[in-house]
């Protein structure tokens, strides 16, 4: 009995779950029930009002016999197209074009159907003026209760959304296919903070159309004018792979507004043509490049790589360990990571030992100054591949310690060098810079001094030595990006040089990309990377500062400090010596640079004993004997503080004959 008792209490318990649990069920199963009797009704009221409206002063005695014949039948062929067609179950927040499309369709069938049938059925009476009255006055009221609880609820939550606390007021750059999956998105996401009053596009056949019920306010030259009268305070850009022109030119229309910007991503194209706001990033300076993104053949890198034994000087710094990072991806038998900053060597070796745990990974520390050390390093390891991106870069640093950027840039070079022919390396590639052209510091001077070690030892060498020369690179330690960030967190003034200071740039990724491509290609003794044009650093600032949603001098200044020691207004990427170069693929040339002079290994050893003497003047003199075209740099006098003249860059004239 009280196991019976039990069983009946557990039957009544589960009943009050189940019947809630059933309700959403049930609800949903019945629902197409409820969709159907709506759709009765209003087909009914339809044709009565088509024929009230016909028969104006009233229905003749015929009419009336078969108009409630006509709308039971009216009623029942319509409702079979509905069901037919799929349209008795119906999603009031999803339907879009095809779905109405599809409502058209069985408008159109029932109609045709009625028709056939009205004569059958002797139904004369009804003109067939009616019948296609009709068929506007229905389509028109089903289409509304479909769609009507749709566009109340969009509305609603527009409405909600503009009145909420943090509600930004939201402009769209692209009326196109992104910006309409982009704006779609926004408006079906309750949490959204983004308001969007509109958008904005070049194409003139969408000047005044909506996209989504939101208007299209102008063409990209209309921005200003736009966000002033609509109080805009987010520009979302929505236009795939917008070029760096366009997002500068877009930036200068803008810069004059407080205003935040985010980016669809450029693989919007590779993304199966679906977009969401969460997809969204912040604008960045490698937005900005005057240069096209550079595509490169992973198969090609990996059948360079994969199976050798490699090793990186400087591989915890910006590029060495940028260059460690992309080895590590293609299977190398061995990888060693040699620097003299423990630390950041301790970090960067647990993270590649996590991210690729299959491939034999060694942190050395070591300064490159130490030949013995560098020897007993290459016999220890034997690596095939020696990438030597360790130095000293900072050029102001460097005019106030000549000798230090002597001991390593050149003599710790030669080390390393040596130690790559010592232990029989198939290539030595030798990380450096656009400095090194026409020298105006001792950085540069040392950098080409590098150079010109390199090819020295390459004379009687095994090993095949390659310099690679670029420019700056964005967002490493040294780069000014960082240091403009900063500023620009810290409330300003972000400061500049000078107004007329340009540097070519490219991003990490593909600098180091093209590194590779170039030292283990076989191209020649000294390849320079197609860095693109220059660009202005104070744009570059004022841009940074715009992308923040900040004013230029005004919410944040732009204070010109002059140029520093061994600094030059612009820098090129070849000498006249070197412009008989060849382009021999994508983004790489091969240039070929004078020898070294004959009395090269007597005049490094002076240079040598003044550096280990701390003799900056003696050091600065041998320079300018072993590189005539080291030239210390004089700075010019102050700079008044300007805003910058936003204009194209010109490449210098030397990079325009190597561009020819």
């Amino acid at each position: 009995m009280k196991h019976g008792q039990n069983l009946e209490a557990m039957s009544l318990d589960a009943g009050p779950r189940e019947a809630s649990e059933s309700a959403p069920r049930r609800a949903h199963r019945f629902g197409w029930l409820r969709m159907l009797g709506v759709d009765a009704v209003l087909i009914a009221c339809s044709l009565l009002f088509a024929t009230m409206l016909h028969f104006a002063d009233g229905l003749s005695p015929a009419c009336r016999e078969v108009l409630p014949r006509a709308v039971a039948l009216l009623v029942a062929v319509r409702l079979v197209t509905l069901v037919w067609l799929g349209l008795h179950r119906w999603s009031f927040h999803r339907s879009g074009i095809h779905e109405a499309v599809r409502l058209e369709l069985a408008s159109l069938a029932g109609t045709i159907v009625f028709e056939l049938l009205r004569s059958i059925f002797f139904m004369d009476a009804l003109p067939g003026q009616v019948v296609a009255l009709e068929f506007f006055v229905t389509t028109t009221l089903l289409g509304f209760h479909r769609f009507a609880p749709r566009m109340a609820r969009q509305w609603y939550l527009d409405q909600r959304r503009a009145r909420a606390e943090g509600s930004q007021r939201t402009l769209i750059v692209g009326a196109g296919s992104a910006g309409d999956l982009l704006l779609r998105d926004l408006l079906r996401d309750r949490k959204s903070p983004w308001h969007v009053i509109g958008l904005v596009d070049d194409d003139p056949g969408k000047q005044g159309t909506f996209l989504n019920g939101k208007p299209v306010l102008g063409v990209l030259d209309a921005l200003p004018e736009v966000m002033k009268k609509h109080r805009v305070t987010q520009v979302l850009i929505a236009i795939p792979r917008l070029s760096p022109e366009r997002t500068r030119h877009l930036l200068s229309l803008c810069r004059h507004q407080s205003v935040s910007f985010k980016i669809i991503p450029a693989s919007f194209a590779y993304l199966d043509q679906k977009i969401t706001a969460a997809m969204l990033h912040d604008l960045s300076p490698e937005h900005l490049l005057p240069r096209d993104a550079i595509a490169f053949d992973h198969d090609e890198v990996h059948r360079l790589v994969t199976g050798r034994r490699i090793l990186v000087t400087g591989g915890a710094g910006s590029i060495g360990s940028e260059i460690v990072r992309q080895v590590a991806g293609h299977s190398p038998s061995s990888l060693v990571v040699v620097d003299i900053n423990e630390n950041e060597l301790y970090l960067l070796v647990r993270q590649l030992q996590s991210r690729y745990p299959n491939v034999p990974v060694h942190s050395v520390v070591a300064d490159i100054r130490d030949l013995d050390r560098m020897m007993r390093i290459g016999q220890e390891f034997a690596p095939q591949y020696v990438f030597h991106a360790a130095a000293h870069k900072h050029v102001p640093l460097m005019e106030d310690a000549p000798e230090e950027a002597i001991k390593n840039n050149v003599f710790g070079t030669q080390n390393v060098a040596r130690m790559a022919d010592a232990c029989g390396a198939e290539r030595f590639i030798l990380i450096s810079t656009d400095k090194a052209v026409k020298p105006s510091s001792v950085m540069g001077a040392s950098k080409r001094l590098a150079e010109m070690v390199i090819r020295d030892i390459a004379v009687s060498s095994r090993t095949t030595f390659c310099a690679v020369r670029f420019g700056n690179v964005l967002g490493s330690a040294g780069s000014v990006v960082p240091l403009f960030k900063q500023q620009i967190s810290a409330g300003g003034p972000v400061t500049v040089t000078h107004p007329d200071c340009t540097r070519y740039f490219m991003i990490i990724p593909e600098a180091v990309g093209l590194v590779v491509l170039a030292g283990l290609g076989g191209y020649g003794e000294l390849c320079i990377l197609d860095m693109g044009e220059p660009v202005r650093i104070a744009e570059l600032a004022a841009n940074m500062i715009t992308m923040t949603g900040l004013v230029p001098d005004k919410d944040i200044s732009i204070v010109y400090t002059g140029l520093r020691p061994g600094e030059k207004l612009e820098e090129v990427l070849m000498s006249e010596e070197e412009e008989l170069s060849h382009q021999v693929r994508n983004r790489i040339k091969v240039a070929r640079s004078p020898a070294p002079p004959a009395d090269f290994l007597l005049q490094l050893k002076r240079l040598d004993r003044a550096a280990r003497a701390g003799d900056a003047s003696d050091v600065k003199r041998a320079l300018q004997d072993l590189i005539p075209a080291y030239t210390p740099s004089k700075p010019p006098g102050p700079v008044a503080k300007v805003l910058p003249a936003f204009a194209p860059v010109k490449a210098p004239v030397a990079e325009k004959n190597v561009s020819a």
